[in-house]
Parts: structure tokens; C-alpha cells; sequence
């Protein structure tokens, strides 16, 4: 095929993802010098129409951007009143003292929030300060220099036929160009894992790790709601089998956040992520909360769980790495907005300096660096060990010993150094002969749902007469490999029912990919024992509409 021409524009700076990061990145740019030109790439319908987080906003990034937001209607107005924190078992509770929790646990002057609506509203800062931010343009490839220099991205792609060729309403997108190139994706983003690959960028860094995060929305009855309350749990159900756990945060107007995160190491491939939330949410304390509510919304991504050790090298010749798309959540707090802000401040502060020294295209080694010793690598540092030795010793070992360590921490000491975390999630899943299948009880259409019910209200929507976005390197594996080895976990790991292993009599079992489903949480990517699936973008305003995660 001849080679594809496209015209092109230039900016000073390239932003790709409408997050916390890449909004601040944005913000940041403009503050210093007005006359910067800069761009913001979103491949949702709208800004916030991608971002899913728990969330309880820490908000020192958004105070060091800006100050003043208390005072710009910012819809952060729910202040953590109560934290509570429980040790489940399958039919009570434990409640954990706050005590005993090391300091940083503390939710006291947080803030329970939809991130998505916290973006939306910083993409309106950032256009007051003259940001040019253009949603429902996914970026599909990078624009590289001969010498390997992240030059730009190519965006607003459509209109290919199912097998790649151009359609009749072909649109070629635009080569957006940038003396520097910021990759703000989220969790596991196929530009950034393409620029991390090429200038091994994680050549000195652990493997990254990895949950999976499930959230719903639910309307319950105005008298149990607690406007301001965070409860995390861990334990039931999920036992020895997985580590994880829940959070049920009360914000306003009724509403509760039910989440639960499945960390995404598990050894067992019979374990049904999906339907371990499903069945938390028959546990005593949570039905009594739920029952005669309603849920409203659903919806599913990945987290960032390697923390420090997992870091890559956040600068590259042309550009950066901003947010999840270097790892910055600290686990045990569950919280990386912050961090993902300060990211992008120290980015724009970096990239600003040397478009003012003339400079441009080149490695901005000073914004690396100041990630790992300011005051995101310090949130980092001290509680690097708590996810190791959760996924080594369990967790009763992690509570323990972890606990100990981050109260070290708290005050300058390192009892246990950095502990390594092994394998690579992929890597850490068993083969089927060796566990037991679990049996998981039918959802009840009240409390619980299965799949493909929850995944409408998510409002996700895909054109279907495109090439699917979810590219298998050897369509063979899932039934020649993964179906007889770890009896095909794509069907059990993915929340959204993307993935299927159809079996009809007289006939061999096919793969199935159901790509309209996918929520884009990239968990295939991630946890594919063969590493055959990988997760690039469809074109752009497709995938889940999320209101208000």
C-alpha cells in the first residue's frame, strides 16, 4: 500500500490523554509562558469520558497547580468525614483501628470525588489559558525522528475497512508535531509501551504489576447514606486466592462508589475477577447498605501497582511520560491523582525551561529526575515494600510486616531495603491442571449482574465496521496454547465479556473477540499468559461513555 500522506501542525508541546496528567501538563505549560503553544489529544467522546478512579482525591497536586480552585466551583466539595477500614470474613467483619494505621493512611482532608468531573473542569482552566484540547482523537502511532526522537503522533484516524485497508470515507488524521511530546495515556497506553520497548526505558526498573479495578455507582436509601464516609476492605472473598480488595466511598446526593480491586498476580486461571465483586456485594455489611438502592453506572480499567521499583525512565529523546503511564498510584493509600498532577507540573516546568534555553527534541533528564526525588518519589518511597510483600507473603504478612515497614518509613528508617517484585503478571499465572475451578453463584439481578447487563451501563459503543482494536500476534494460541494450558482465562479475567471460547458440537472451539464490550481497561494486555493480545485504540469517541467515575 503507498505510503499514507497527512498534513500536518506544530506546537511547542504535544499532550496525548485528557487526565489528571496531561490537563496539569497543559495548565502548567500555559502558566509559565502565555505564548506556549499547546495541544491536548483526547480519544474520548469528551473529556472525562475515559477517566475511571475510585476516588479519593488527595488534592496537594491540585493545590501546588491551582491554589486557588476552592474558589473556581472545582466539583471537589465532599470532604472525607470518617475513615473506616475492615478485615472481612464471609459472614462478618473486623474492624481495623485506626491507630494502628500508619499516619499517610489517613483519608483527613481528602476529598471523595468523580475524577471524570474533576477533569472536565480542568479542561476548562486549561482552555481559559488558551490550551487547544481536541476530544475523540485517538492516537494511533508515533511520528519518529531517523535518530529514534519522538517527533509528534498521528491522530484522527477513521474510517478503515474490518481487515485495515481504507474504507470509502477513509480519513487519514493529522500529524501533530511538538518540540517535546507528552505521553499522559493511563495504565499500559500503546504509544507509551511502544516508546518504553524501543528506548528500554525499563531496562533498570522491576516489572510493572498491575490490579484490576471495578466500580459501580449506586443510588441507595437516603437514610444509610453517610455523606463523607471511606470504607476499604480486604479479605473475603477473594481469601488466598488473589490479594485485593474493596472501597465504598459515600459522596453526595445519595450516592455510593462500590469498588474492588483484584491485583492481577494471581496464580489461579480460574479465578473471574468480575465475579468476585459480584459476590463481595453479598456480604452482610454490604447488602444491608445496598439493599433497595440501585445501581447506575459500571465501569472497569487497570491500576498501576509496581510503585517505585517499577518505575521507567520517564524521559525519552522528544518527550515524557506523565501519570499511569510511568506507575505513580501508592497502593496501600490507593490513590495516584495526586501524583499523576505533580507529574505533569514537573513535566511542563522541565519542558518549559528548555523551549525558553532554545532546545527542543532532546531527553528532559531533569523532569526524571525530579519525579524520583521530589515529592512524588518520596509518597513512593516509603510504602515500596507493602505490594511485594503482598504478593510474596499474603496478606496477613503484608499487613504485618508491611505496616511496620511504612511506620519506619514514616519516620526516615528502611528496616526491610526495596524488595523485588518478580515475575510479571502474565508470567504468575498456573496452569489449570494444578487448581481447582471455583464455583461462583449465579448473579441475582439485584445486588449482583452478570456481565454484559453491567457493561450497557457503561454506555461503551463501538463503530463495528472498523479493524479490531484488540490485534492477536498469533491467532492461534488461544485455542492451540492458552484453552488447553490455562483453560483460556481471557474469559474470565476481562470484565466486560470481550472475549469468548465458543464450543459447538461436531465442530473445533473458536476464539472469540467481542471488541463493541471493551471498556478499554487493557487487563488482556496485561494478563495474557502467552502475551499474544495487545490493546491499541479504535478510532476516536469510541468505548465507554462514563458519567461520572
Amino acid at each position: 500500500m503507498a505510503e499514507i500522506e497527512r498534513e500536518s501542525m506544530e506546537y511547542d508541546v504535544v499532550v496525548v490523554g485528557a487526565g489528571p496528567a496531561g490537563l496539569s501538563a497543559a495548565i502548567r505549560l500555559k502558566q509559565i509562558d502565555p505564548e506556549l503553544s499547546v495541544v491536548v489529544l483526547e480519544k474520548g467522546s469528551e473529556v472525562g469520558a475515559h477517566i475511571l478512579s475510585g476516588a479519593v482525591l488527595d488534592p496537594s497536586g491540585l493545590d501546588a497547580l491551582i491554589p486557588d480552585w476552592r474558589d473556581r466551583d472545582a466539583p471537589i466539595t465532599v470532604p472525607v468525614r470518617e475513615d473506616n477500614f475492615y478485615f472481612l470474613g464471609e459472614a462478618g467483619q473486623i474492624r481495623i483501628p485506626n491507630l494502628v494505621m500508619p499516619p499517610l493512611m489517613s483519608n483527613h482532608g481528602n476529598y471523595i470525588v468523580s475524577m471524570g468531573n474533576v477533569c472536565r473542569w480542568m479542561a476548562t482552566q486549561a482552555e481559559a489559558l488558551g490550551v487547544e484540547i481536541f476530544p475523540g482523537m485517538s492516537c494511533s502511532q508515533i511520528v519518529w525522528g531517523e535518530d529514534g526522537t519522538v517527533r509528534g503522533v498521528v491522530a484522527g484516524e477513521f474510517g478503515r475497512n474490518p481487515d485495515g485497508t481504507p474504507g470509502d470515507a477513509y480519513e487519514p488524521g493529522m500529524e501533530l508535531l511538538g518540540k517535546y511530546v507528552f505521553l499522559s495515556e493511563g495504565v499500559r497506553g500503546s504509544l507509551s509501551k511502544e516508546v518504553i520497548v524501543r528506548h528500554a526505558l525499563d531496562r533498570d526498573a522491576e516489572p510493572q504489576k498491575y490490579g484490576l479495578g471495578m466500580k459501580e455507582i449506586w443510588e441507595i436509601d437516603p437514610e444509610k447514606h453517610r455523606e463523607g464516609t471511606v470504607t476499604h476492605t480486604m479479605g473475603w472473598p477473594l481469601g488466598s486466592n488473589a490479594g485485593g480488595g474493596s472501597f465504598i466511598y459515600h459522596l453526595d446526593n445519595n450516592q455510593v462508589y462500590v469498588g474492588f480491586v483484584v491485583h492481577l498476580n494471581y496464580e489461579n486461571p480460574h479465578l473471574f475477577p468480575y465475579m468476585e465483586f459480584q459476590r463481595f456485594k453479598h456480604h452482610p455489611m454490604v447488602a444491608r447498605l445496598l439493599e433497595g438502592g440501585k445501581r447506575i453506572a459500571y465501569g472497569a480499567r487497570a491500576i498501576s501497582e509496581g510503585g517505585w521499583q517499577s518505575m521507567p525512565k520517564a524521559a525519552f529523546p522528544g518527550g515524557a511520560l506523565l501519570g499511569c503511564s510511568v506507575g505513580l498510584v501508592n497502593v496501600p493509600r490507593i490513590k495516584g491523582n495526586h501524583n499523576a498532577m505533580l507529574s505533569g507540573i514537573a513535566a511542563a516546568e522541565a519542558a518549559a525551561r528548555a523551549i525558553a534555553a532554545g532546545r527542543s527534541g532532546d531527553t528532559l533528564d531533569d523532569y526524571d529526575a525530579e519525579l524520583r526525588a521530589g515529592p512524588v518519589g518520596r509518597d513512593l518511597k516509603r510504602v515500596r515494600n507493602v505490594k511485594p510483600l503482598w504478593s510474596s507473603k499474603g496478606l496477613m504478612a503484608s499487613l504485618g510486616l508491611g505496616g511496620a515497614d511504612m511506620w519506619a518509613n514514616q519516620v526516615g528508617l528502611t528496616i526491610l531495603g526495596t524488595l523485588k517484585h518478580g515475575k510479571s503478571d502474565a508470567a504468575a499465572t498456573g496452569e489449570a491442571r494444578k487448581f481447582a475451578p471455583i464455583d461462583y453463584p449465579k448473579p441475582d439481578g439485584v445486588l449482583s449482574f452478570d456481565r454484559l447487563t453491567n457493561v450497557s451501563f457503561s454506555m461503551t459503543n463501538h463503530e463495528e465496521h472498523q479493524p479490531c482494536h484488540l490485534r492477536l500476534a498469533d491467532p492461534t494460541l488461544p485455542i492451540a496454547v492458552n484453552l488447553p494450558k490455562f483453560a483460556e482465562p481471557a474469559q474470565r479475567y476481562c470484565p466486560a465479556g470481550v472475549y469468548e471460547v465458543v464450543e459447538e458440537a461436531g465442530k473445533d472451539p473458536r476464539f472469540v473477540i467481542n471488541f463493541q464490550n471493551c471498556v478499554h481497561c487493557k487487563t488482556c494486555d496485561i494478563k495474557d499468559p502467552s502475551q499474544n493480545i495487545t490493546w491499541t485504540v479504535p478510532q476516536g469517541g469510541d468505548g465507554p461513555n462514563y458519567p461520572n467515575m
